[in-house]
């Protein structure tokens, strides 16, 4: 029986893909780069804001170790200084969530974005207690896919590995949750598509959030 739900961020409870963008080209157009398409967003995200500006950087033909440091500097910079600008959140889900509380069900978000930024967007975004627990990515916790920090939530919520569910929109997702021995359900509103989520060995694919009632 699953008692608990541990949601993706980016791309699965808020569509992020135009701040992501926006803050990306900013800090690239402050060094001399033209801007990159948003779509291509969509695959540098996923891994933390490291890794991300290390695509953008890879992009642009730039390897420079002083740039990726002055850039990323930029990137996080900007983001943290206004977190909701562009940003929704997905349609139906908050729907979701008002009926995953109503069956007495834990919630918590996990994800490789900043932790600082994170807990920013949800507080912004969601009612004070609606989620039991919130994760970004913090200093001396490894990111996902590594499943220790998602293993790390499921003992703060009080569940077994075997009670939890995971929904994400990537394969560092899907890896993630299959890792840590939960369910997994990937979501085609996010930033990739099926064939990644069936490659990665989602459990289940959904098209709306309110399909996830469908296994409880």
């Amino acid at each position: 029986m699953f008692k608990g739900i541990i949601f993706d961020l980016d791309g699965t409870l808020l569509d992020t893909i135009d701040t992501i963008a926006y803050y990306g080209n900013l800090a690239l157009s402050k060094h001399g780069f033209e801007a990159i398409g948003t779509a291509k967003y969509k695959y540098f995200a996923g891994n933390g804001a490291k890794h991300l500006v290390k695509r953008m950087l890879r992009e642009v033909d730039s390897a420079d170790e002083e740039v990726f440091l002055n850039v990323f500097k930029d990137y996080t910079n900007a983001y943290n200084a206004d977190t909701l600008y562009k940003t929704t959140v997905y349609d139906g889900i908050r729907e979701l969530i008002s009926e995953v509380k109503s069956k007495g069900m834990k919630l918590a978000v996990l994800s490789n974005k900043p932790h600082e930024a994170t807990v920013d967007v949800v507080d912004k975004f969601f009612e004070k207690g609606t989620f039991d627990v919130c994760h970004g990515g913090r200093e001396g916790v490894p990111l996902k896919p590594d499943p220790a920090p998602a293993i790390m939530v499921a003992r703060q919520l009080g569940l077994k590995n075997e009670e939890c569910i995971y929904v994400g929109d990537t394969d560092v997702d899907m890896k993630t949750g299959k890792g840590a021995g939960f369910y997994t359900v990937g979501v085609l509103w996010g930033f990739r598509d099926r064939q990644e989520l069936e490659e990665s060995g989602a459990d289940l694919i959904i098209n709306y959030p309110l399909e996830i009632l469908d296994i409880l």
